[in-house]
């Protein structure tokens, strides 16, 4: 039997099953919120502050939340983060149910939410190697973004849009549900997820020593610029999204839950076909042509802003997104050692995910200058600009990568889980 299809084993599908509820509430969220924003106000700028403040603990935190990551238990950490989820949107529904919230109050919980997501997802990154053998990496990768797709958009969204349509607080009460099931779950995952350490260390010096290991590593360097540049390409439009349903399309709140879903739709596609692309077209091709066509998308959108167009290029998007996210998180997962990965991928999350507040504000202020549709040409431009910056970084570094993944030792009991790979010096360009 392919050693990369042979069972994930217990603890993946444990680990999966926690993500899948998590994404799910996640996917609820996604429609919820900028609906409960848009019942407060239509001010483009004050809608999309709430995507822009729902990531900006990325920018912030981190660095510090992957360093806490690495010396924490994983599990431990992911249970605790969704418990202050289920939390802050009880308070939340409370307040809503009272008709006491305001726009003020809906950016507070956005912001404490993006904090505990900082959390979350740097210990759930971190925990897949922990479960699967490298070789399994990509198919491990690609359930987990298919769940993600499903559940989030395809699923979450539009029930979050249906939820809100009979009251505003039913999607809120339905995610509170859905993070204290999976922080129950979580903590079933079997194995040892607490990073050994040789030594004790101060967190500035674990913060220092992460940044210093990827500022030293030529491939993850340069892709943290150009993933960086699509981030942002991607998050100008995101922000202002519900008022391009609302106001351009027409669509009414039920509509663009079915929008949400489309887009879900293409990132299952997506998340499905990763696998494949790479395997037929080559790491470095598959991962340059899902990057240049989700910049197509976008553009496409603004060009020609119709309910068919939009429902359709939204959706190819999407499944490029996807698809590229898969490719390019197992190459981190095996560049990066297990006892630096939160940090790493903090730092890296800092630049990727903290540039979307950047984006989605400057979305907002542009759809106020210039309207709404060309937002999303500017992105598509800056999106296909970094899809070719990628492909060159790739490209460049194609024989270090494919050695990367060549490179391993595979230990355990045979039952898909793997102990971590042992740390590795940064790895050079490829010769030409």
């Amino acid at each position: 039997m392919d050693r990369a299809r042979a069972a994930l084993g217990g603890s993946f599908w444990r680990l999966f099953g926690a993500s899948t509820g998590s994404n799910l509430s996640d996917g609820l969220m996604q429609a919820a919120l900028p609906l409960v924003a848009a019942s407060l106000t239509r001010d483009p700028l004050l809608i999309s502050l709430v995507a822009s403040l729902a990531f900006l603990p990325w920018l912030l935190f981190a660095i510090p939340a992957g360093a806490l990551v690495d010396r924490l238990d994983r599990r431990r950490a992911m249970q605790v983060a969704n418990l202050v989820r289920a939390l802050v949107l009880l308070g939340l529904a409370g307040l809503l149910a009272g008709g006491l919230a305001t726009i003020w109050v809906l950016y507070a919980a956005a912001f404490v939410l993006g904090v505990a997501e900082t959390v979350y997802d740097n210990a759930a990154r971190a925990m897949l190697p922990r479960v699967v053998r490298r070789d399994q990496l990509e198919r491990g990768n690609s359930l987990l973004a298919t769940a993600e797709s499903v559940t989030n958009l395809f699923l979450g969204a539009p029930l979050g849009a249906l939820l809100f349509a009979l009251s505003a607080v039913l999607p809120l009460v339905a995610c509170v549900a859905l993070y204290v099931a999976t922080a129950i779950l979580v903590v079933t995952v079997r194995g040892a997820f607490r990073p050994e350490r040789a030594a004790p260390t101060t967190l500035a010096a674990d913060i220092r020593e992460g940044l210093g290991w990827l500022l030293r590593h030529r491939i993850l360097r340069s892709l943290v610029v150009v993933t960086g540049l699509g981030a942002i390409a991607s998050s100008l439009g995101s922000g202002i999204a519900v008022l391009l349903a609302l106001e351009v399309l027409g669509l009414d709140e039920a509509a663009f839950g079915l929008l949400l879903a489309a887009v879900g739709a293409g990132g299952v596609a997506g998340a499905l076909v990763s696998p494949w692309l790479t395997r037929v077209l080559g790491r470095t091709a598959a991962m340059g042509l899902s990057g240049t066509a989700f910049g197509i998308g976008i553009g496409v959108i603004g060009l020609c802003p119709t309910p068919v167009v939009v429902f359709l290029a939204w959706s190819l998007s999407s499944l490029a997104v996807s698809a590229f996210n898969v490719q390019i998180m197992s190459v981190r997962q095996v560049l990066i050692p297990d006892a630096l990965f939160g940090r790493v991928q903090g730092a890296y999350r800092t630049v990727l995910w903290g540039g979307i507040p950047v984006g989605t504000t400057a979305g907002g202020l542009l759809a106020g200058w210039l309207g709404i549709p060309p937002v999303y040409v500017i992105g598509g431009v800056i999106g296909i600009v970094a899809g070719l910056g990628t492909w060159w970084v790739l490209h460049r570094h194609r024989d270090a990568i494919a050695a990367a993944f060549a490179d391993e030792e595979v230990h355990g009991d045979g039952t898909g889980a793997a102990e971590p790979p042992p740390p590795a010096p940064p790895v050079g360009p490829a010769q030409a």
